[in-house]
């Protein structure tokens, strides 16, 4: 009985699973987990703006830790704050920093509810492992009933150390979605469908797949309409209109609630729904600033990879960390496992000398990111809020530096 009456009360004060509370109390949606198991024909986790509010969007990947000291920070400054969510920027169930933050987070802030929003590929094993950390509240995304839709809805499905594509990625997707969904309501869980409307891809699908999430238990259903986003497969797909999903969400109302005061958030969402306050926040634990002010400043957290990792430095005269990274003739590339420190090999990126700002310069910094894609860390004398914000949406961490090489390298995997 316990349990259910904190069920309850956390049902009361969960913006998004209750209407009347959404303009009562704020969420955070911590961004800890940067990778994913799925490639969805609509998103696109490049790119950032502030102004933006879309699933797979933040200005920053943070982690464990650093999420903590913001929670903390934030927590002082949104009194109203109840619930903690992990959203991405990726899949939370394909990172590790995921279950690492929870098991935290848990600790600090007992009084807090935790949320988890996943594509359902890796639920089903994640189920109670997610209970003993605390998560009574899990989204999952599932945009088809079945294969020949999923099909439209996805490019990949990465399983079992295989790439599926097609009907073969769809139907192991939608088998692991209904399952986990299961497997979170026999729990005791609250589960809540998204789903994402295509008008001209799995609009006419919905009202069977809302049948099915229902009958494995989902608690409530939340039909979103497609956002189209440049540079990917559905970009030129058109959105519903307001009166189609409508239309669609009080054609299904008959077999399941529904959510419709959804905003669509960010990853890195902090607020009311209807008035997310993430940018204010923007930088936290990430060595440039906190909030409006800079009273009672935050802690800035070294980051710990660990005895083993891939590091990139930026040095021009390969002694000391002495360049910048945008203007940076060459990175140096070490692999380090505890005390040994190799050197794999160097990467000289063209037209180092190009201009500072500018189109030439984002596509200048995308290519010395996609050269170092493998390395955890990335070591600079110096470095623009653009380039740094590319670099830790893809879950790298930046050093600022100008000690020698080795011993810039070595001190990351000391605490």
């Amino acid at each position: 009985m316990k349990n259910e009456e904190t069920l309850a009360e956390a049902l009361r004060t969960h913006p998004c699973y209750n209407e009347a509370a959404h303009l009562k109390y704020a969420r955070m949606h911590i961004p800890v987990a940067p990778k994913c198991n799925i490639q969805c024909n609509f998103c696109n986790r490049k790119y950032d703006c502030t102004n933006e509010s879309r699933p797979g969007v933040t200005s920053e990947v943070l982690t464990p830790e650093q999420a903590v000291e913001k929670i903390r920070y934030v927590k002082k400054r949104v009194p109203n704050l109840k619930v903690i969510g992990i959203a991405g920027p990726g899949d939370p169930m394909a990172n590790n920093e995921t279950f690492q933050t929870l098991e935290l987070v848990g600790k600090e802030f007992p009084e807090m509810t935790l949320c988890i929003s996943t594509n359902g590929l890796a639920l089903p094993q994640n189920v109670e492992r997610l209970w003993d950390l605390g998560v009574r509240f899990v989204t999952v995304t599932i945009n088809a009933p079945d294969p020949q839709i999923g099909a439209k809805m996805y490019s990949a499905v990465l399983w079992q150390g295989k790439r599926l594509t097609g009907e073969e990625g769809a139907a192991v997707l939608l088998e692991r979605q209904l399952q986990g969904i299961k497997m979170c309501a026999d729990r005791g869980m609250l589960v809540k469908a998204n789903i994402v409307m295509v008008p001209d891809v799995n609009a006419t699908s919905i009202p069977v797949l809302v049948k099915k999430v229902k009958a494995q238990g989902a608690y409530i259903v939340n039909i979103l309409p497609l956002i189209p986003v440049p540079g990917t497969k559905f970009e030129h797909e058109r959105a519903p209109t307001p009166a189609e999903r409508k239309a669609l969400m009080d054609r299904c109302s008959v077999d399941a609630r529904m959510m419709r005061h959804c905003k669509q958030c960010r990853a890195d969402a902090i607020g009311l729904l209807d008035h997310d306050r993430s940018g204010e926040f923007a930088g936290c634990m990430m060595g440039r600033g906190c909030g409006p002010a800079e009273q009672d400043p935050p802690v800035l957290i070294r980051p710990d990879l660990g005895s083993k990792y891939t590091v990139a430095v930026a040095s021009d005269g390969g002694q000391r960390v002495d360049a910048g990274f945008g203007n940076a003739s060459r990175f140096l590339v070490y692999a380090v496992d505890g005390a040994d420190v190799k050197l794999l090999r160097q990467v000289r990126p063209e037209n180092a000398d190009i201009p500072l700002s500018g189109e030439f310069h984002k596509e200048h910094v995308e290519q010395i990111v996609t050269l170092l894609d493998d390395c955890d860390c990335i070591i600079v004398r110096e470095i623009g809020s653009m380039p740094r914000s590319v670099i830790e949406h893809r879950g790298k961490r930046v050093i600022l530096s100008e000690d020698m090489i080795r011993v810039a390298v070595s001190a990351l995997g000391s605490s």
